[in-house]
């Protein structure tokens, strides 16, 4: 493999894994706010209309932003009736056969992500609930998580590849 894709590689699994171990203290922070939120409410008998939009956008972040290092740890559902028989190199090959169709749906996704950000930006799209929060900022992270999954979607293609063809990367 050329010394671009190598370094293509090493750099996208870099940040895809900075920003995937960095996703999983959002489930901290949620815990927070929902263990915040039960004692405002049984305590003080003071609920706040601001707390399941919050967990809902923490949630989308953490789910989003962890895609790519989902995809580096093997951590999404495959259908293994076969698969797991095969030698890490028909693997890669089966693996190399399907990929087109995973960055097909990701393209998908990321335009209209892309999409929705602009007319949140453009028109200042508030979520329609009585706390009406902006949607631009989880719109913004929504980009950024389906373009790290696109990203890295691309570095275990040049992966599988590499292990199609007998080498390492």
């Amino acid at each position: 493999m050329p010394k671009a894709i190598k370094a293509y590689v090493r750099g996208i699994d870099a940040v895809n894994r900075t920003v995937g171990e960095f996703s999983m203290y959002i489930v901290l922070v949620m815990t927070g706010i929902l263990v915040f939120e039960s004692i405002s409410r049984t305590v003080f008998s003071k609920p706040h209309i601001w707390v399941v939009e919050i967990i809902e956008f923490l949630m989308a972040a953490y789910y989003l932003l962890g895609g790519g290092y989902s995809v580096i740890l093997k951590g999404h559902v495959r259908m293994d009736l076969l698969y797991g028989r095969w030698s890490a190199r028909g693997q890669a090959i089966a693996d190399l056969i399907t990929a087109p169709f995973l960055i097909f749906y990701v393209v998908f996704l990321l335009v209209g992500g892309i999409s929705g950000l602009q007319y949140a930006l453009q028109y200042g799209q508030k979520n329609y609930t009585p706390w009406g929060p902006p949607m631009a900022p989880i719109k913004v992270i929504m980009v950024i998580g389906i373009a790290l999954m696109l990203l890295q979607a691309f570095a275990t293609f040049f992966k599988d590849l590499a292990k199609a063809r007998g080498e390492e990367l």
